[in-house]
């Protein structure tokens, strides 16, 4: 009946992370919907303004869509209220993730999380005020006489917005520099060592991520770069929390590793309850078995198995008439402890039904449970490095001592 409690329970914590996840994704869309319909009004506004870049250079634009007059600025009026809600969804994201976090670990990602955000808009940011403009400048040079460079605005939002997601995940590169170091994955000396390949790679995602030509290539490779020697140079100032981490990770894995031992002890060390084959019943006392006959013919009857249960007193006595009403006689013993033993066992199964009760603890409780432990094991920490200080002074005030008595018995 416990095991079945316990899974009720588990079952229960899972169902409630669904439910707060749900409420989460919940509150994320809403917010991007209230956005998209306050600029809704304003789309052609906003396509004009993305339009600048192009427009900038004395190019016109064409639709050749039936329905994409209206079609193409209400998907960018969607793309532009989920940047601009991206801070209160990568809020959502924190608040669901931040109760499983310790102190330490969230002093790690706060400064993490907002640079992301601030890397992505910078990244935008680039394309649209640098990039853009550069590349409607040279691309329309290449075209032959006999056309006319006339884009799409169905493709030109594409080509856009793929620009825009390519660059600002593009700049995210100093975060993930540290990310790498900080959980111990590289050091920032072997990310140095293979910097020849880093660039490499850089020129490879700018392939990939961009449309093909050189130009938004190398217009990319070249920041994810450059932000790749920030995030170094960055990485350093992080290696206090950095450190923090890596000694939580470590006292971790050592109570894991204490812990699967105790149970690896716990399942060689339990004894296991063996019973004969010939025994005909137990109870909490003696054990009986049925009667063995021995080598010895005058050795006969039965015998009481002391081997499994040494709890025979002198004091205890058995009447021994016969062989028949010994064992009817135990055999009704043996029946009222069954009912006594069921007895017991449905009072203790209707205690735990009744009286357990899980529960469950808010997010401000749960950070202050953590901050408690966090507080506690700091504690201990110091303790054990005062500790530390005194068996070092001690050590070292025992060799003073040592060399002065050399120094008189030399002198003497």
């Amino acid at each position: 009946m416990s095991t079945t409690n316990a899974s009720t329970a588990q079952a229960q914590g899972f169902l409630s992370h669904l439910i707060e996840l749900r409420d989460r994704l919940l509150r994320a869309v809403i917010a991007v919907g209230v956005i998209f319909f306050a600029l809704f009004p304003f789309s052609k506004e906003i396509y004009n303004w993305l339009a600048a870049p192009l427009a900038d250079q004395n190019q016109q634009m064409i639709i050749t869509g039936t329905i994409a007059p209206f079609l193409v600025p209400m998907k960018l009026t969607l793309l532009v209220a989920f940047l601009i809600a991206l801070p209160y969804l990568l809020y959502q994201l924190w608040s669901f993730v931040a109760p499983g976090l310790y102190r330490h670990e969230k002093r790690l990602v706060y400064p993490l999380l907002a640079s992301s955000v601030f890397l992505f808009y910078l990244g935008i940011a680039f394309v649209y005020f640098i990039l853009l403009p550069m590349m409607f400048t040279i691309i329309p040079k290449f075209a032959p006489d006999v056309a006319v460079y006339s884009p799409d605005i169905g493709q030109y939002l594409d080509f856009t917005m793929m620009m825009f997601l390519a660059f600002g995940f593009g700049f995210e590169m100093p975060i993930a520099t540290i990310l790498l170091i900080s959980t111990g994955m590289t050091t920032a000396e072997s990310l140095k060592s293979k910097r020849p390949y880093v660039i490499v790679g850089a020129f490879i995602l700018g392939m990939l991520l961009t449309p093909p030509d050189v130009i938004s290539q190398i217009m990319l490779a070249v920041p994810m770069w450059m932000l790749f020697e920030v995030g170094l140079y960055f990485s350093k100032y992080f290696k206090v929390r950095i450190k923090e981490a890596e000694e939580a990770k470590d006292k971790i894995d050592a109570e894991d590793y204490d812990y699967d031992d105790s149970n690896n002890d716990a399942k060689k060390t339990s004894p296991t309850p063996t019973v004969a084959a010939d025994t005909l019943w137990e109870d909490d006392k003696y054990t009986y078995t049925e009667e063995k006959e021995d080598k010895d013919e005058n050795s006969t009857g039965s015998s009481v198995d002391n081997s499994i249960f040494d709890g025979y007193t002198e004091d205890d006595s058995f009447e021994t008439s016969s062989n028949t009403d010994t064992s009817d006689k135990s055999a009704s013993d043996h029946f009222a402890d069954d009912t006594d033993k069921n007895e017991t066992i449905s009072e203790e199964e209707k205690f735990f039904n009744d009286s357990v009760d899980f529960d469950e603890m808010t997010d401000e409780e749960m950070e202050a449970e953590l901050d408690r432990i966090e507080a506690l094991e700091k504690a201990e920490k110091k303790i054990k490095k005062k500790a530390k200080k005194r068996a070092k002074k001690a050590k070292k005030a025992a060799k003073k001592e040592k060399k002065a008595a050399k120094k008189n018995k030399n002198s003497d």
